[in-house]
């Protein structure tokens, strides 16, 4: 199965006439089809692939050249922007810090064993092997009971471009996020904000991924394990290197192939609770494949760099907020598994599974 791709543009150009005329975006024509289609994809897939004329493939280009050299690097020039005493909240992360859900949580792995063999993970045997950068993005609440560190971000010498270039991609996916926010809002019966209200200053992270292809890039290698992301939504330009296998709720296991020009959508647990589990969160893992192994080949002939960069960006739910079942989900029978809980608690009690402590996502 290949995903669809859904295009943004008819979308944002109806609601924003909608928006200018002073009607309501659910009204407009040929609307709700659409808006259905893309909460009914993000139910059964977990996954959408979006097209939005806002975000270039130009774009995803820059940004991952800048991450490539960065990634290039050595490891103590990285080093240098390591922040552990503040919990990896800001800077980089090296490999061998970020650990996999499915290695530490028995109940998952319980689960695993009862999978067909054929939809199975692979098994990692220890930590990701993959290096992180993590950068605030959008603005931040003035008071709130989950005060992030007062750190200034990490900034590597030798990148002039690195605040722009992080900066404007990262507004760029938000706003990708926040239609597609919307656009499932509307398709689930719920007000068109009603996502995108309580993503008002979330703490939202452009948290990209380096995978050294060169020195891990074997058939099997496993650079991110299963697991679920504990944000609202998560979004990634495309790779230059396959491997994201996804989970749709069926169970069964596929490979994302990502066209050039699109963005890549997953469901994080905190649409599932603000669903009663309509959407669940989307399970998946980065592993070498033989289309990995492929794409190592051609860029090797053509000496482009060995690093995989995905360009991942998580999508908060503001930490002040309460995370609750919304409008008619609340009736659902499932209701009751999913309790009102201010978010910033709830990323707290996921983080405290992992080693991560600060990290707001996992991918």
């Amino acid at each position: 199965m290949e995903l669809p791709v859904i295009d943004l543009a008819p979308y944002l150009a109806i609601a924003d006439a909608g928006n200018r005329e002073g009607e309501s975006t659910k009204r407009v024509s040929g609307l709700t089809e659409l808006c259905h289609e893309v909460s009914r994809l993000l139910k059964e897939t977990g996954a959408l692939l979006v097209k939005d004329p806002r975000c270039t493939a130009e774009d995803n280009d820059r940004f991952i050249d800048m991450m490539e050299k960065y990634f290039e690097k050595p490891a103590e020039f990285k080093r240098l922007q390591e922040r552990p005493f503040l919990h990896y909240q800001v800077g980089v992360t090296p490999e061998g810090v970020e650990v996999p859900r499915s290695l530490v949580d028995e109940e998952m792995q319980e689960k695993l064993r009862a999978m067909p063999k054929e939809h199975q993970p692979l098994t990692p045997k220890g930590p990701d092997p993959k290096w992180r950068y993590m950068w605030r993005v959008g603005p931040r609440p003035s008071k709130t009971r989950f005060q992030e560190l007062n750190s200034e971000p990490v900034i590597p010498e030798g990148f002039p471009e690195w605040k722009e270039t992080m900066d404007s991609w990262g507004y760029k996916m938000i706003s990708a996020i926040e239609a597609v926010a919307e656009m499932a809002a509307i398709g689930f019966g719920l007000p068109k904000d009603a996502f995108t209200s309580l993503m008002k200053q979330g703490p939202h992270l452009l948290a990209p991924t380096g995978s050294d292809l060169k020195r891990y890039g074997q058939e099997g290698t496993v650079f991110a394990g299963y697991h679920y992301d504990l944000n609202f939504l998560t979004i990634h330009g495309r790779s230059r290197f396959p491997g994201l296998n996804i989970w749709l709720r069926n169970g069964e296991k596929i490979e994302v192939k990502v066209p050039i020009g699109c963005l890549l959508i997953q469901t994080g647990k905190q649409i599932e609770w603000l669903t009663a589990g309509e959407c669940t969160a989307g399970m998946h893992e980065v592993v070498v494949t033989k289309r990995t192994i492929n794409a190592i080949k051609l860029a090797s002939e053509q000496n482009r760099s060995l690093w995989r960069v995905s360009s991942t960006l998580f999508a908060h739910i503001a930490s002040d907020a309460v995370l609750k079942p919304l409008g008619h989900f609340a009736e659902s029978p499932l209701a009751s598994k999913y309790p009102s809980i201010c978010t910033g608690e709830f990323v707290e009690q996921e983080l405290s599974v992992i080693n991560l402590k600060g990290n707001k996502g996992e991918s």
